[in-house]
């Protein structure tokens, strides 16, 4: 599609030998001096934490593991504009994080940890939660063509063909790529079916702040039929959300900018790609201008591509979607809705929400603003939305990892 900016471009081969080097295991350090004790390796999550950062005891939330069942969801606690409804679409399915729709109207679901994915069958009274695939690793990344299911996995791509024919005895699967990086830190993917028919999905940064081997930190895309992998942007710390705008085609996505900076730096932000060969300044530069204390040495923020716009510090900007349905009021069309799963690296909680970006026709934000809120009360949070989705009837789907449900946000004049 002559409009879609894609990209810097890689093989398969070269991609696969890099990542086999990036994999490789490390060379032996050398010895500590007899009688010394080497300094602890800090978990990925901490690496950039100072001395002084520690006392303040932040870590990662545990992840959302159980569902919670229905008539303990307190929806009533989510608030929307006037004219807009919230209510639970489907619950019972743990830790749902990322979302699509099939040809038939069954939303596919995947997960972070559980390692399940899910079918979400409308049955006119009730819907019904099916897991069609278990045991898998990190199967967040959901997409669907022509028929088939395709999931990302931490290091691989796979598809069911004909599933939703199948949904009670899936088909086995087939391997579409196998050979990407298994860093655990940001390895689970988001995966967008692009315009052109390819695949696209992120390798994050394997850590909060180092320096990210040539196959990561990058935005990518694979092609279902071939394998043929490409890199479409680098400097990306690490996207877990993307889509293309319904007029020009372009890819937009959200990036987690870095933790143990400071509680308000640096910013979560929204990118988009307007030409071949973007870099996001990751891990030099944070936020379109913020030099990185270690890496951005040397360096200017003016080297790299700015954002299109910061989002808040540490908000975790996760799924994000065009609206392209017609139930929504006319100024809603084409604006962006963003989960922001919420923070942990902040002594006063943000983000724990869903928001609404509003684009002017250039491509400039115009607006951003809340759209539903209430998953936080305080600072306590009993539900952390993960992904955003539109429904063929053009009602607004939110999954939630906490509570382990799929809400629906319509409007009704």
């Amino acid at each position: 599609m002559k409009n879609l900016v894609a990209l810097s471009v890689g093989t398969a081969g070269l991609l696969a030998a890099a990542v086999s080097m990036a994999q490789a295991p490390a060379q032996p350090a050398t010895p500590a001096p007899s009688g010394a004790q080497a300094p602890a390796i800090p978990p990925s999550w901490a690496q950039g934490r100072k001395p002084d950062q520690e006392a303040a005891n932040l870590s990662p939330h545990p992840p959302g593991l159980t569902a919670l069942p229905e008539k303990e969801i307190p929806v009533d606690k989510l608030k929307v504009p006037a004219g807009f409804h919230v209510s639970v679409y489907a619950s019972g399915a743990p830790n749902a994080r990322s979302m699509t729709f099939g040809k038939t109207g069954v939303l596919f679901v995947g997960s972070r940890f559980p390692g399940n994915v899910y079918a979400i069958v409308d049955k006119g009274d009730h819907r019904e939660v099916k897991t069609i695939a278990k045991g898998m690793y990190r199967s967040n990344g959901v997409a669907y063509k022509d028929g088939t299911l395709y999931v990302a996995e931490l290091s691989r791509i796979i598809k069911y063909e004909n599933i939703e024919a199948n949904l009670d005895n899936p088909p086995a699967y087939k391997v579409v790529y196998d050979n990407l990086p298994k860093d655990e830190a940001h390895g689970w993917k988001f995966m967008k079916l692009g315009p052109d028919g390819w695949l696209y999905f992120q390798i994050g940064a394997p850590g909060n702040i180092v320096m990210p081997p040539y196959t990561h930190a990058t935005i990518n895309r694979v092609n279902p039929d071939t394998g043929v992998l490409e890199v479409v942007a680098r400097g990306v710390r690490n996207s877990v959300g993307m889509d293309f705008h319904p007029a020009n085609h372009q890819l937009w996505f959200t990036n987690n900018g870095r933790d143990w900076v400071s509680d308000d730096m640096p910013n979560d932000t929204l990118n988009h790609v307007t030409k071949a060969n973007m870099n996001f300044g990751y891990p030099f530069c944070h936020q379109g201008n913020l030099l990185d204390d270690e890496f951005g040495k040397g360096r200017t923020c003016d080297e790299f591509d700015k954002p299109a716009y910061n989002l808040g510090p540490h908000v975790a900007a996760l799924g994000m979607r065009f609206y392209t349905g017609k139930q929504f009021p006319a100024e809603y069309r084409n604006n962006i809705f963003i989960a922001e799963h919420g923070s942990w690296n902040r002594t006063k909680k943000v983000g724990y929400n869903v928001s609404r970006v509003v684009l002017d026709a250039k491509g400039n934000v115009t607006k951003y603003e809340p759209f539903v809120t209430g998953w936080l009360q305080g600072e306590e949070f009993w539900g952390r939305p993960a992904d955003v989705q539109v429904a063929p009837d053009g009602s607004l789907l939110v999954s939630d990892d906490v509570a382990g449900a799929i809400f629906k946000v319509s409007y009704k004049k």
